[in-house]
């Protein structure tokens, strides 16, 4: 081996790890390079009579400096900062909505039940009525322009999707592509494309940007709108059946005050029909037969049974199996968590059809106010009950109430109902002497004098009544079935021949005991009751729902912190090993610049004795 060729191969050596040197300084700024370093390998040996010597060096490898255990800890804390500060910056700015003094729900509510008290103090002002009127559009317009701004955030969400995905396909073009697709709530989940097959990977992402917003619109977002459409549904309904239940200025039988939660168009629209679902399929009509009842979760309905096409298979959306049912069914509706399912009529089912059914999820765009005229506010007790004028005992009673609430949704039935209470009364309570026994009698008796029952009292303690006044046929007999029940007490002790009349209200403009049942239900639980819970009123259900979003936003904060120092630590440790230092690089560079000057001195020696040797010639 010649002094030139160990020279040139020393060279050679020393201009490759510059080169590598220079590389790495070049990249020091960037983002998740790794640092690359030159080995060498000394050359064979050549022997030369009795001993070996070797012919120079070659550049054997460059390799990068990497730790397979730090740079897995980079990635993962990578990839859980990235989700937590993707789902922080989503929840703050729901949690801002629901919990500010003037954008949320809070504010509304306590204005309208604020002028709901006003009112109930004075039932026959009608400026008084006409600004619940207004407030009562106020609330309803809080509900529409909070579900526009979640409906908003959702299909921001549903653009940010797609184009994080199209950023992966750039990088994955080779492998596999990601597709954003809508599923049955027009909500974008991730598919992944595999040789042409599809496969659902929104439920299994988890971590980075994706994985954050997925987790945001599955933990805070979707609960929230329902949670939102459940308290819009909970008051309409509420404020609605009250209002049904008393009389207007006009001495008429209550009408809505909100739009009604049964509308054909609301019915239609709770249920989705899944996307592959047979060609004669229709639709699902769900109904809410009890608000009070209702969840935030959504429900599936797969038709299950080969054999009966009408078998049907109810899952909530947490799991919980809600049973079997036969939809066809006449005399066993298919009802739970207070809603019923029916047949929209328009298809044929087949055996493996699916339906996401949300009850609640378009509560808060729907809601609106029906009512124009403010005469139409329902705050009269649909009874009333004055004493005898020549009563001489101490007996006193409350005023009556019906025994079970009118059906607002019922329909012909309510109004028959209605009729019978404003045409069969009055009707009058007469007492008898006390009995020996301690008790006292009464008999009541209809308009035209009839008696139509009796019962028994202990003066001097409360005695709760239940009076039935029935339909009578033209002999007088009862007609099983008909008329109604109220209720009131009787306190004190009536005298013999002491009297009460109960009448119809018609002339009650000045009675607010329905507008205090009415403003009773601020505080009333009537949202939530399902599932053996006792619920919580339309103010606290709204508390509960800006407390849960807070506590979410208030944890991502703390996610955020926590992730976020995770992921310096492992980002320093990361670049301690692999990461670029420009001092070690500069103390390298002067050790290769040195050492390509002293190859090159080889070069020059070997050129000088080369030299030598010809001119000794």
């Amino acid at each position: 081996m010649s002094l030139l060729s160990i020279g040139m191969s020393g060279l050679n050596a020393a201009q490759g790890s510059l080169s590598v040197l220079s590389n790495n300084i070049a990249n020091v700024n960037t983002a998740g390079y790794s640092r690359q370093q030159a080995t060498q390998n000394a050359s064979a040996s050549n022997q030369f009579g009795g001993v070996f010597i070797g012919s120079g060096t070659t550049l054997a490898d460059v390799r990068r400096v990497y730790n397979e255990y730090l740079d897995a800890a980079y990635q993962n804390s990578t990839a859980l900062s990235s989700d937590a500060n993707a789902y922080l910056g989503q929840v703050s700015a729901i949690d801002k909505v629901l919990s500010d003094k003037t954008t949320g729900m809070s504010s509304a509510l306590s204005s309208f039940f604020a002028t709901l008290q006003t009112a109930s103090s004075n039932p026959n002002d009608l400026s008084a009525r006409q600004l619940l009127v207004s407030n009562a559009k106020t609330l309803s317009n809080r509900f529409n322009s909070i579900s526009t701004q979640l409906t908003q955030q959702k299909e921001t969400i549903n653009s940010q999707l797609s184009t994080m995905s199209d950023q992966v396909n750039q990088l994955t073009s080779s492998i596999a592509s990601l597709v954003p697709s809508k599923d049955d709530n027009s909500q974008y989940t991730i598919q992944l494309n595999v040789n042409g097959t599809a496969l659902d990977m929104g439920s299994v992402i988890s971590g980075g940007s994706i994985g954050g917003l997925l987790r945001y619109r599955s933990d805070a977002l979707m609960p929230a709108i329902n949670e939102l459409g459940r308290l819009a549904i909970a008051t309409a309904d509420t404020i609605n059946n009250q209002l049904g239940q008393g009389l207007d200025l006009n001495g008429d039988f209550g009408t809505s005050l909100f739009k009604d939660i049964n509308s054909a168009t609301a019915i239609a629209s709770r249920s989705q029909a899944a996307a592959g679902n047979s060609a004669a399929s229709s639709n699902l009509n769900v109904t809410i037969n009890d608000s009070s009842k209702l969840t935030t979760y959504d429900y599936k309905i797969t038709f299950s049974d080969k054999t009966n096409p009408n078998m049907i298979t109810v899952e909530r959306s947490d799991g919980k199996s809600m049973g079997n049912f036969d939809i066809s069914s006449t005399t066993v509706p298919v009802s739970f968590d207070g809603v019923t399912v029916t047949l929209d009529g328009k298809g044929t089912m087949s055996y493996g059809d699916t339906f996401k059914v949300s009850p609640t999820a378009n509560g808060a765009s729907a809601i609106g106010v029906d009512m124009a005229d403010a005469n139409k506010l329902a705050f009269a007790g649909p009874l009333i009950g004055e004493g005898g004028k020549t009563n001489s005992g101490t007996g006193t009673f409350t005023q009556p109430t019906l025994t079970a609430p009118l059906d607002i949704h019922g329909g012909a039935d309510t109004a028959k109902l209605r009729a019978n209470i404003e045409g069969l009364m009055p009707v009058k309570m007469v007492f008898g002497k006390p009995a020996a026994d301690g008790t006292q009698s009464y008999t009541i008796s209809n308009a035209q004098g009839k008696a139509i029952g009796t019962g028994t009292i202990v003066p001097g303690q409360g005695n709760k009544i239940t009076v039935n006044v029935p339909e009578l046929d033209a002999t007088g007999t009862p007609i099983p079935g008909s008329g109604f029940k109220f209720d009131t007490t009787v306190n004190g002790s009536p005298a013999d021949g002491d009297s009460t009349t109960f009448s119809f209200n018609s002339a009650g403009k000045s009675d607010g005991r329905n507008a205090q049942q009415l403003l009773d239900l601020q505080t009333k639980a009537t949202v939530g009751m399902g599932d053996g819970n006792v619920g919580v009123s339309l103010v606290g259900a709204n508390s509960r729902l800006v407390s849960q979003v807070g506590a979410k936003a208030s944890q991502s904060s703390v996610d955020v912190a926590a992730t976020g120092a995770l992921l310096a630590a492992n980002k320093g440790a990361r670049n301690s090993a692999s990461g670029v230092n420009l001092d070690d690089e500069a103390g390298d560079m002067i050790k290769f610049q040195q050492y390509y000057t002293a190859s090159s001195q080889i070069i020059k020696a070997a050129q000088e004795t080369f030299t030598t040797l010809i001119n000794s010639l």
